[in-house]
């Protein structure tokens, strides 16, 4: 893969302010918490923090740990799950902080929405491209304040102003005298001078670090294997269970017969709980072969019969009948040439490398969890409800994620291990089976909407509007986050705010609960993923029937935004749009403005006479204001945009007799090296607010793809994954 980075002069601001972020994935009815007390400067809670962290010589904030010996330390909030915070996030604490980025250490911080909640999601979570959009200022701030204490500490003892003296990797210098002290050295005396209050950030002309592509600091641990993921955590006299659950969604366990379990070398127990059972072994291995053996009966319950048809009609009447919750509404619709068309988006799993896991040892005054997590705090107080013990007697030891995606947004793993837990002395771990783990997921949502507008004598939209149909995530997730007039914001993500000038729209969602049983959660994209292939592959179609390029058209639209143009010209640019292409080979464009990033996908590809889609090229221009580390919003951008087309391509997950019918990559498969284009990224620099990075890529590959495929072959595809049969030439062998 190609790596051009672009300079594109879009303005320049000396001040990023938060309060200009553009927002995605937030819930602003959330209660208040003690979550407002997060701040990099010292709070009630650090000395605790502190002590418990072994007392570091300096600790000035719940983010800076110094030890004598001059190791500098940031306690991270997030986690590591391939997105390369832990480098981003150092790079920000070692900018301020005039260290390199190979003089910090990353330590998991404790599950802690006082000391570590992020502020766009009211608490210690990692999710919805908003890391390094909640902490740019504060890792900073912390990294400055830092820096300021330990060179007044330096100045007293030296008895000298401050501003005479210099740092350079953690080592200050009087510049008059020559005179160097370590911050090691200054740490303890530091650490009793009070918060300095206000501190100067640098300005974006003096970065060493921000902006520029640094090697991720965790690779090397990863390419040598040695990286410990929860799956290899090891705890002394630890058991190891595989588990099984009933099948079909809201069932139960009825009684098993274990004597062909039991003698399988190695399998220790087999225990129970209300809908599944687990074996217990020496190694997985055993336990997955005892699990093979077991003889189960399930109680199926009352989705025993349920299918994909039976949802997808019952999605679809409540789109045409269900109550539905205006979103946004300006002006009204004029008359005109009325043009309608329906979307379907199906059901996802998330499918992660790292199959769930957690191991739990717990006895009569303590629970010890070791789980790789999104939620950490959620996770300490569920554990904390079923055990009965007190939040302060959970411990969780946060582990890096072999992938989350959303899917480890999500405790029900870590309960379920949590109760196994409860019924033996030993500490255990549980492992699901990749097949556990595709039939059991808490799948995205799939879509039902019905999209239009009204067109002026060229063909340009004068109103617009969508009618979206589907469950919600966040009524079950955070019931507290819905809009007073219980409106799911995720829903109308990227469609409620799109970044065109149309002078009236209406957008609506009408809310369609799925059965009991049958959960639905947050998937990489959340709602801007549906939302961005549903109305770019709308616009397409219109562009098509105005008889205007797919770009031309959309620049007509984006006069009023002139970061979204610089994007889509970007684009445009290096693709070498307009080219003449061979037969059955096209080109797509997609744009969009998610998690507070302007970004645009041109994809190209070669539709074959039967059918299959080839990946030939892709191009994307991001725009996701100051970049922090170039070369992993490379990596992001791709990452991101391969995770998409994939799911564009291949995925679906279908329900037959109540039961998810997918188990494994084998019929839930991922696009493959061999498939994969060349993807090149170009990034715009400026100094505008930091925008999400993780899900931009995934969330505006479908509908790029799309537009591709309509050019190649003129098949409009309005429901996903991509059917080769449709696109197959008439008297192919589809």
């Amino acid at each position: 893969m190609s790596h051009v980075i672009d300079t594109v002069s879009t303005g320049r601001r000396q001040l990023l302010k938060a309060a200009g972020l553009s927002v995605a994935f937030v819930w602003l009815a959330t209660p208040k918490t003690a979550l407002g007390a997060v701040t990099p400067h010292r709070q009630p809670g650090d000395a605790k923090a502190a002590a418990a962290d072994g007392a570091p010589a300096f600790a000035p904030n719940a983010f800076v740990r110094i030890d004598a010996s001059g190791a500098i330390r940031l306690v991270m909030p997030m986690v590591e799950m391939g997105q390369a915070i832990y480098t981003g996030s150092c790079m920000l604490l070692a900018e301020e902080l005039d260290v390199g980025l190979d003089q910090i250490q990353v330590e998991h911080a404790p599950a802690s929405d006082e000391l570590y909640g992020m502020k766009l999601l009211k608490g210690q979570i990692t999710g919805g491209s908003t890391s390094t959009r909640s902490t740019f200022t504060e890792l900073r701030t912390a990294g400055a304040i830092a820096r300021t204490l330990l060179v007044s500490a330096a100045a007293a003892k030296w008895k000298v102003a401050p501003g005479d003296c210099v740092v350079e990797r953690g080592v200050i210098r009087h510049q008059a005298s020559g005179r160097t002290l370590t911050y090691g050295q200054v740490a303890a005396a530091a650490n009793r001078l009070p918060d300095p209050g206000d501190v100067k950030l640098k300005s974006p002309g003096e970065f060493r670090l921000i902006g520029k592509p640094m090697a991720r600091l965790d690779s090397a641990d990863k390419v040598a294997g040695t990286t410990k993921f929860g799956i290899d955590v090891s705890v002394p006299g630890m058991r190891v269970a595989t588990v099984k659950a009933c099948p079909t969604f809201g069932g139960k366990l009825v009684k098993f017969d274990d004597r062909a379990t039991r003698a399988v070398p190695g399998v220790i127990d087999v225990l129970r709980i209300a809908n599944a059972v687990a074996v217990v072994a020496v190694h997985f291995g055993a336990a997955k072969r005892g699990m093979e053996l077991l003889d189960i009966e399930w109680d199926r319950g009352a989705n025993a019969r349920l299918t994909t048809r039976d949802l997808r009609a019952g999605l679809a009447a409540s789109q045409a009948s269900g109550k539905a919750i205006v979103g946004r509404e300006s002006g009204t619709r004029p008359q005109g040439e009325l043009i309608e068309a329906t979307y379907k988006l199906p059901m996802l799993a998330h499918a992660t490398m790292e199959p769930l896991n957690a191991t739990v040892h717990l006895t009569a005054n303590r629970c010890e969890i070791w789980a790789g997590t999104q939620v950490p705090t959620r996770v300490v107080a569920n554990a904390a409800k079923i055990t009965g013990l007190a939040v302060e007697q959970v411990v969780l030891h946060p582990q890096y994620l072999g992938g989350g995606f959303g899917r480890r947004l999500e405790s029900d793993y870590v309960d379920q291990a949590v109760m196994f837990a409860k019924l033996v002395k030993y500490p255990l771990k549980i492992i699901w089976t990749r097949e556990e783990d595709i039939g059991h997921d808490i799948v995205r949502p799939m879509y039902h909407d019905v999209i239009s507008a009204v067109v002026d004598a060229k063909g340009m939209p004068v109103w617009y509007g969508d009618r979206i149909c589907s469950a919600t995530v966040l009524g079950r997730w955070r019931p507290g986050g819905m809009r007073p007039n219980g409106l799911d914001g995720d829903a109308i993500e990227c469609v409620a705010d799109m970044p065109y000038a149309i002078p009236n729209m209406k957008v609506e969602w009408v809310r369609h609960d799925m059965p009991p049983g049958l959960l639905v959660g947050w998937w990489r994209g959340v709602g801007a993923l549906h939302n961005l292939f549903i109305v770019e592959s709308f616009f397409d179609e219109l562009a098509h029937r105005a008889k205007v390029d797919p770009v031309a058209w959309r620049r007509a639209l984006l006069r009023h935004n002139p970061r979204a143009t610089a994007v889509l010209d970007l684009a445009a640019a290096k693709m070498g749009w307009g080219a003449a292409l061979p037969p059955r080979v096209g080109r797509g464009v997609a744009l969009g403005e998610p998690f507070g990033s302007k970004v645009c996908a041109m994809v190209e590809v070669e539709v074959t006479p039967a059918g299959d889609v080839r990946l030939r090229r892709a191009v994307v221009a991001v725009d996701c204001g100051i970049p922090v580390n170039t070369g992993s919003i490379e990596a992001q951008i791709q990452g991101g945009l391969l995770f998409g087309l994939s799911a564009a391509l291949f995925n679906e997950v279908t329900i037959a007799n109540g039961a998810i019918e997918q188990s494994n990559f084998n019929d839930y498969r991922m696009i493959r090296m061999n498939e994969t284009p060349d993807v090149e990224v170009h990034i715009v620099h400026n100094t505008e607010a930091p925008g999400g990075i993780g899900e931009v890529g995934t969330a505006i590959a479908a509908p790029a793809l799309a537009n591709a495929i309509f050019a190649a072959t003129g098949v409009r595809l309005r429901e996903l994954p991509i059917r080769r049969e449709l696109l197959a030439q008439k008297g192919s062998k589809a």
